[in-house]
């Protein structure tokens, strides 16, 4: 049941930001929003910027709500007026934390964006425990990082079990995508590079539990050498989003009882032929490099000149001509195979992600009651492990394709 001082199904937060425009817009259309009658805010630090949105885009029923992301009582006053927050305002690490223990602290479910793993290990150690007592669901990493990467392994343990009554010992995933970065997305990637987080960021297993680190650790390290790959018939190479999804998906596999020997592992996919395979070895010099270049402060300081500030990101026309493919292969212990696919049209870091938070979000707030573990569960947890078969359902109801077989 609701609180008594619950005023808000959903509360956005960043709404004024490049995606959390995005978000207000997806939302306002979206048609459970308009039919269920969900009570829905927008929020951030600027009153004017807010209401100068509301007005924008024609949201009389959308409430204005003003939190400092340092004002404890403010935040404290708004997570403790909903049932769920989704946040767009990153740096996470630099403005996420206070939200999330608001959140924690009134029992309200969260959902993002980010992609700060060193952060989102920071919440596990300190929250997790907490927002189970309190059954709240904190859910990070709610759009291109990582949900493709996360529900497409859930699929295939999922199909192989069903299907072939064994568990995946592996899954590999393969992306194709075309679009480009926003601002936002940038400056968190440059923040966890200065606050020396690059050591935290190697570990394969940094949002594992303690009980479920293999001893073999290297052999789940991300891949850094091109390679053809004969069950996805094309040349693989480092895939730059990995260091961050493979993590989340590790995270699953422990939460939800993956096989002990359960790897995962994710590419960039090139294609077939020489060309390919030049292009493939191109990718993971360019890799290597590029990793020991921002490395050097002086580096960072030209390619944080160099890229769009906060608040900026791609065209429309350019987010609207984008897309994602994910390709994945599950394999048993015997060598049997299930396969699938995970696509979408639009920009992945933008269009995408929105649709996935907003969706994300929506889950939480309409259907408690068929969520993993049931209503009262919580914690600090990953898309696949908090919101399951009820995300699936709805992305597929949304327009994106999640095929296994």
């Amino acid at each position: 049941m609701p609180r008594a001082t619950e005023r808000y199904d959903l509360v956005l937060y960043g709404a004024t930001g490049f995606v959390g425009r995005q978000a207000v817009a997806y939302l306002a259309a979206h048609p459970q929003v308009r039919s269920a009658g969900l009570r829905w805010a927008i929020a951030g630090r600027n009153r004017a910027k807010l209401e100068a949105l509301q007005r924008e885009l024609q949201l009389p029923q959308a409430g204005v709500l003003v939190a400092d992301a340092a004002d404890t009582s403010a935040l404290d006053t708004l997570a403790r007026g909903a049932r769920v927050v989704l946040s767009t305002a990153g740096p996470f690490a630099l403005y996420g934390t206070p939200l999330v223990e608001a959140c924690v602290r009134h029992g309200c479910h969260y959902v993002d964006i980010t992609g700060e793993t060193p952060w989102v290990k920071g919440l596990i150690d300190r929250l997790h425990d907490e927002a189970l007592r309190r059954h709240a669901r904190i859910i990070p990493c709610c759009g291109f990082d990582s949900i493709p990467s996360d529900i497409g392994a859930f699929l295939a343990q999922q199909t192989m079990r069903a299907v072939h009554g064994r568990d995946c010992v592996g899954v590999k995933a393969a992306f194709s995508i075309r679009g480009g970065f926003n601002g936002g997305t940038l400056a968190s990637f440059f923040h966890m590079l200065d606050a020396g987080q690059a050591e935290a960021m190697r570990d394969p297993f940094l949002l594992n539990p303690a009980q479920h680190r293999p001893a073999d650790a290297q052999t789940h390290a991300d891949p850094v050498a091109p390679r053809f790959d004969a069950d996805l018939d094309s040349w693989l190479g480092p895939f730059f989003m990995a260091p961050v999804n493979t993590r989340v998906v590790r995270r699953s596999a422990a939460l939800l009882g993956y096989s002990p020997d359960f790897h995962y592992q994710e590419y960039l996919r090139l294609g077939r032929g020489g060309s390919r395979a030049v292009a493939a070895t191109a990718l993971s010099a360019g890799s290597v490099a590029t990793q020991w270049a921002m490395a050097l402060k002086p580096v960072r300081a030209l390619a944080r000149r160099l890229a769009p500030a906060p608040g900026e990101g791609p065209s429309q026309a350019s987010m609207d001509g984008g897309s994602f493919q994910s390709r994945i292969v599950g394999r048993a212990a015997d060598g049997t195979l299930v396969h699938g696919r995970i696509a979408d049209r639009g920009d992945p870091g933008n269009r995408a992600t929105t649709k996935m938070l907003c969706e994300s979000a929506l889950a939480l707030a309409l259907q408690a009651d068929e969520l993993p573990q049931g209503r009262r569960h919580g914690g600090v947890l990953t898309p696949a492990s908090g919101l399951g078969d009820v995300l699936v359902a709805r992305l597929r109801a949304a327009g994106m394709t999640l095929q296994m077989g």
